[in-house]
């Protein structure tokens, strides 16, 4: 992972800044929408003035405009990026391989495989240069941002909402060492697939492209399976979270020791997080396959003397 970094960082380090400081800004915003909902709750259940109602609301409006904004301008760089970079990716691979054509090289690049590089392999690759460091610092960001936000309003509450956290990333964690395995092995049958459908007789080779055709279906089932039991975990683990928050955080209110506001706002959080937590953990299982794929794009991509 770290060669895939340095790899990213060589050629973007420039634009990543600028990815950076936007994530980090759209991060810090996270939980303002999250203080002025209990803000406004509170207003609501205790009483006040419609004049403090309004200016809640306008600066409620005001933060989620804010946050769309640079969330869209975030978004726009990080894919431009992303195009940029799978570019020249695809100029270096068939430049690199041109060159070893003309070298006389006694390891050419079969032609299947190059087609196979060209088009996915190094789509796969370049699309991931544009977040390789905003994405999972913007979710990273956030995360920080609103579970601060929860434990500053209740401790406990905040527990359980970090509580939801862990076991998931365990799961993660260990299923995707399994499906990079699984990547891995997909992409190498696809590899020999074109490497026959290009070299050789369709005829003569019919029944060995069928086989990793039927190969990579097999192995793209198994990928399914893991990723769908994966989601599953994570769903039921956070709704485990959301009972845990309406019975603890009830029961810290009918004891006078919390208010509305912050159970409400500490299941907002819980929302909150969810969609960066498992924006992080999809991002977690991308890195995971890219590295898969950088590693055996590796050798094509280096220069050539």
């Amino acid at each position: 992972m770290i060669q895939l970094y340095r790899a990213v960082w060589r050629v973007s380090g420039r634009q990543q800044v600028l990815l950076i400081v936007l994530s980090l800004a759209t991060a810090a915003l996270a939980a303002a929408p999250l203080k002025l909902q209990q803000l406004v709750i509170n207003l609501l259940v205790e009483g006040g003035t419609v004049e403090r109602l309004v200016w809640l609301c306008g600066a409620f409006l005001g933060a989620v405009l804010l946050s769309a904004g640079l969330k869209f301008l975030l978004n726009l760089r990080i894919s431009v990026l992303g195009e940029r970079v799978i570019l020249m990716a695809r100029e270096r691979l068939y430049g690199n391989a041109v060159h070893d054509t003309r070298a006389g090289t006694t390891e050419p690049i079969r032609r299947g495989t190059l087609v196979n590089m060209l088009t996915a392999e190094a789509e796969v690759v370049g699309g991931f240069a544009g977040s390789a460091i905003a994405g999972p610092l913007l979710q990273l960001g956030t995360l920080v941002s609103v579970l601060t936000f929860v434990f500053v309003q209740q401790p406990r509450l905040g527990l359980i909402v970090a509580a939801v956290v862990i076991p998931q990333a365990v799961i993660v964690v260990a299923l995707q060492k399994r499906i990079n395995r699984e990547v891995r092995a997909r992409v190498t049958a696809l590899r020999d697939a074109s490497d026959r459908i290009s070299q050789s007789d369709l005829l003569e080779t019919d029944e060995a492209v069928a086989e990793d055709f039927r190969l990579t279906f097999t192995i793209r089932r198994r990928i399914y399976a893991f990723k769908l039991s994966i989601k599953l975990a994570l769903s039921v683990i956070t709704a485990l979270g959301a009972v845990a928050i309406l019975f603890i955080g009830g029961w810290l209110v009918l004891q006078g020791r919390s208010d509305v506001g912050t159970v409400v706002a500490s299941l907002s959080g819980l929302a909150r997080i969810d969609g960066p937590w498992r924006t992080l953990i999809q991002f977690f299982r991308q890195a995971s396959t890219v590295r898969v794929n950088y590693e055996m794009l590796t050798r094509a991509l280096a220069p050539r003397g």
